[in-house]
């Protein structure tokens, strides 16, 4: 559909007029009385689109995310049930530092570098970032009892479900809380790494900041579900179907960060309570 712009042009992205009785792109309400329309990039033509680009992309992460527990928790577990690769991890600790160095890297690029890669070299890094976690969780089987564990993992369900529902579904923008979570996990950071260097806070202090960091990573759940959408709205990809395999790699990888955090604080407390 084409309509003439100002200078007696034709544009192929307009819907309503604007003061000069041409058709607007914008499709917003002004000073001169044009109905409201909400503005899509090209890639959707409607809400319609939109919408259904959103519940696909959405079952995709929530699936990708999925098979990403379900592989760190095997490697994990398999890992722990091996003695001798057990004790191979516990000798040799430069070789788990370096595995949260690589997983620090895989992060950093996915982070950055998702929307210009192609869906499977994401997908790749992806699996491999959680395969290296895996690895480096192995280590909760020696510190906690079987069955704090399977506890704490429960927990982090509940509440991490009940705020991806929330991010779904609520209408309020939830910009405000992820920067504010953000900060705080920022914060948590720091006096993580101060009490590398001062051999730790009390149990009293330590007890908090798990609390507080519990807080973080369920806001965190809820405003990463919300951004997805958000990023689905504002996608500039020339395929609809490429923006939502890249946004869902992306997605998944914000969700099971969430997740991972907030059930090891959740077994934290649990395990400081026994």
């Amino acid at each position: 559909m084409a309509f003439n712009d100002p200078f007696g042009q034709q544009n192929p992205y307009g819907q309503q007029q604007n003061q000069f009785g041409q058709q607007s792109p914008y499709g917003q309400q002004n000073q001169f009385g044009q109905q409201p329309r909400e503005l899509f990039p090209s890639l959707w033509g409607s809400q319609e689109d939109l919408d259904k680009a959103t519940t696909s992309c959405l079952a995709r992460v929530f699936l990708r995310m999925f098979i990403a527990l379900l592989v760190t928790a095997a490697v994990s577990f398999t890992i722990y049930r091996t003695p001798g690769a057990m004790e191979y991890l516990i000798s040799n600790p430069f070789l788990t530092l370096g595995m949260i160095v690589v997983q620090f890297i895989v992060v950093m690029i996915l982070s950055f570098r998702v929307m210009k890669m192609s869906p499977a070299v994401s997908n790749v890094m992806f699996f491999a970032y959680a395969i290296l976690t895996g690895v480096t969780l192995s280590f909760i089987f020696i510190s906690y009892e079987l069955g704090t564990i399977f506890q704490a993992f429960a927990i982090a369900a509940l509440m991490f479900g009940a705020m991806a529902i929330f991010g779904t579904v609520t209408h309020r923008d939830l910009t405000k809380l992820g920067s504010l979570c953000l900060m705080g996990l920022i914060g948590i950071i720091i006096a993580s790494i101060i009490s590398i260097f001062t051999g730790g806070f009390s149990d009293t202090i330590t007890l908090i900041i798990n609390y507080i960091a519990v807080l973080i990573f369920v806001g965190l759940t809820a405003y990463h579900t919300q951004r997805i959408k958000n990023m689905l709205r504002q996608a500039n990809e020339t395929n609809q179907d490429e923006a939502i395999k890249k946004i869902s790699v992306m997605g998944a990888l914000s969700l099971y960060l969430s997740f991972i955090n907030l059930f090891l604080r959740i077994l934290a407390i649990m395990g400081r309570k026994r």
